[in-house]
């Protein structure tokens, strides 16, 4: 007789974001979506993506009220995926997801009522873990990050954060999958700023194919051109993410590998203290954080 599957309810809200952690996600190969969607994720364990606004075929109050009413007969039971920051300025008027009483509900609102009544949450994204774009300055609308928000409103529930612009797919689902079989992430699981260190615990810079370039002190001055690319505005030796050996579009190459400087788009500081992009970092721009030096 086989052991029956355990379902795991996922709502996924999106707030102030380009869809480009959607976008990320929907590459994923190996798992693929069909299997993340269809399949176990882990054996025994199958996820039920309960709301997913930019996947779902459904739209209007029917979508919303399965949202709602998932939120109510599983609480505690279910994931809650927050892509984007949290608008919260003019009440959170900028930003909205169905009505009530012919009123729109702010993403405020569901992000606070979801939070309240999940399991855990996961912050997907540079802009849900730590503001990212949509909260640089000026930041008119008033974007907060995940778990800012929720510090606000005085809601202590655990956090995830899986930052990047975007998020390799693999960081999500690792999260995803890591959860059901270990549980909760413990405090020597996650970096003092909510990131599994299986992910982010190693520098960039001391796994960049380039890194014998840099300890040679031979820089390029112009994209094209071999060298290392720090003085060109590379981020590697203050972001932490294994980039260099995972890479993107299924193994294919990542941003340094394509002749491009890493903009450190996993980290708190994007995108305002490491702009503008291609220019050589100082610790007068990115204040007192670990900058590799040259022996």
């Amino acid at each position: 007789m086989s052991k029956q599957v355990k379902e795991l309810p996922v709502i996924w809200l999106q707030g102030s974001t380009c869809s480009g952690c959607s976008v990320s996600v929907l590459n994923a190969v190996h798992p693929s979506p069909r299997n993340i969607l269809i399949d176990q994720l882990v054996p025994g364990v199958h996820l039920n993506l309960k709301f997913q606004a930019t996947l779902m075929a459904g739209q209007g109050d029917p979508v919303i009220e399965v949202m709602e009413n998932t939120a109510k007969a599983q609480k505690g039971e279910y994931v809650f995926v927050m892509e984007g920051s949290v608008s919260t300025a003019a009440n959170g008027a900028y930003a909205a997801i169905g009505e009530r009483g012919g009123q729109p509900v702010s993403v405020a609102t569901r992000v606070e009522e979801l939070a309240r009544d999940c399991m855990a949450v996961i912050a997907l994204g540079t802009c849900a873990a730590y503001g990212g774009v949509f909260a640089a300055k000026p930041n008119p609308t008033g974007c907060k990050d995940v778990s800012a928000f929720l510090a606000e409103r005085g809601i202590s529930k655990p956090v995830v954060n899986v930052p990047g612009c975007p998020p390799h797919p693999d960081w999500l689902l690792g999260t995803v999958a890591s959860i059901v079989l270990k549980g909760l992430p413990g405090v020597g699981d996650v970096d003092d700023i909510g990131r599994l260190k299986v992910f982010f615990g190693g520098l960039i810079h001391d796994n960049c194919p380039r890194r014998g370039f840099f300890d040679a002190g031979q820089f390029a001055k112009r994209l094209s051109e071999p060298g290392c690319l720090y003085e060109l505005g590379c981020k590697g030796p203050q972001t932490y993410a294994d980039c260099p050996t995972r890479h993107w579009n299924n193994g294919v190459n990542w941003c340094i590998g394509n002749g491009s400087p890493c903009h450190g788009c996993v980290e708190p500081e994007f995108p305002d203290q490491v702009s503008p992009l291609y220019r050589k970092l100082t610790r007068e721009r990115f204040g007192e954080l670990k900058v590799a030096t040259r022996a």
